[in-house]
This record gives C-alpha cells, structure tokens and sequence, in this order.
C-alpha cells in the first residue's frame, strides 16, 4: 500500500488496488466470474467477456491495474490497457478507477451513470447497480471517500459520498443519499438515507465467490 500523501490526504497515483501478482489477477477475476455465472471456466469468462458489460470492464480494470505495477509493462503495455479502459468507460458509462481497492467477487448489474473514487473501499461480494456514484467530500468531518464492507447491495442511484463506512451486509436503497455511517445490516432507503430494517442484503448477494 502506497505511503505517499500530499497535504490534504489524497494519494495521487497510489496503487492500494492494483493486483501485484498474475495470480492474484486471476483469482480475483475468477471470483468476480462466478457472481455472473455461478461457475468459474473458460467458456463462462468468454461469454461473459462478450457479452456482459460490467465484467468484460472488471478485465480491463483490474489488468490495467496490474500492469500499472511493473516496471517494464507500466512503459509499455499499460498505455494501451488505459486507452482501452478508457474506450470501456465512455462506451458503457462505468468511471472505477483501477486502482481502486475492490474485493474478489465484484458484480456489476448492468451499466450506465457508475462513478467511483478511486480512493473508495469496496469489499468482497458486492452488487453495484446503474446510476451508484461512491464519491468523495473535500472538506469538513466527512472528508474522504466512502468504505464499504463485504455483501454490500447499492441499489439504482444510490450515492454514498464522504467518509462514510457501510458495514458488512447493508443495502441501500435506489436513488437513496447516505452521508454518515450505515450499520452492519442495515437497509437504508431514499431519500435521505434512513433505516428501515436490519435484514439486510441477504436477499441480494448470491453465488458469493
């Protein structure tokens, strides 16, 4: 994890994210396969690669980030998996950074209006849906960007800004605004992001890798 700070705690270039292993690439890809199909083979990744937008971005994002780890390939071979990254985000309107720190499993449903700051935390097993914008607060108590725990649900337009940590299991609602913390479980619902129960995502997050 990258040490280097300016003044106001932002870590421009940091590389918490990035794979820094072939291997830890593949396993990660593997595990976010398996919230698409439930299974981890080939024919799954070359399907879906084709056909589903959010992980065929999950492969460009993560090797990108990988790439950007090595000396050699950061020269060479990185501009070019930017470029396409790049090409990736316009096309289907998915902003996450690949340097952002993202756990195994990550499942995007669908596509159009995704922005993450790239110095959001996003854990195992979670479901990102159209419109999220994990987004950062420069200034105040809040100041940061968002946390989110494992088997985290973000519902359509849900926007979760600031220093803020989701606990492990929560929901949030569709185009629900979440500004301070969201206990473990929780279910918050629009507009001002409110508790409404503590069943949390369970109904949500399936075929966990």
């Amino acid at each position: 994890m990258s040490d280097i700070h300016n003044g106001d705690g932002k870590r421009p270039g940091h590389l918490d994210g990035c794979p820094r292993s072939f291997r830890e690439l593949r396993t990660l890809l593997s595990e976010d396969l398996y919230r698409y199909s439930g299974q981890v083979s080939t024919a799954q990744a070359f399907k879906h690669y084709l056909f589903t937008p959010g992980f065929k971005y999950t492969c460009w994002m993560r090797s990108t980030g990988y790439l950007k780890t090595k000396k050699i390939t950061k020269l060479t071979v990185y501009p070019l998996f930017k470029l396409i990254l790049l090409r990736c985000r316009y096309k289907y309107g998915i902003a996450i950074p690949e340097n952002t720190v993202i756990g195994g499993g990550l499942f995007i449903n669908r596509f159009g209006g995704i922005y993450v700051h790239n110095d959001a935390v996003i854990g195992r097993n979670c479901n990102i849906t159209p419109g999220v914008l994990l987004g950062q607060i420069n200034r105040g108590s809040k100041a940061g960007a968002p946390t989110l725990g494992d088997r985290v649900f973000l519902g359509s337009g849900a926007k979760v800004v600031g220093k803020v940590t989701v606990g492990n299991d929560a929901a949030i609602g569709v185009n629900a605004l979440v500004t301070s913390d969201v206990p473990a479980n929780g279910v918050m619902a629009a507009p001002q992001a409110t508790m409404i129960s503590e069943r949390g995502s369970s109904a949500y997050i399936n075929r966990q890798a």
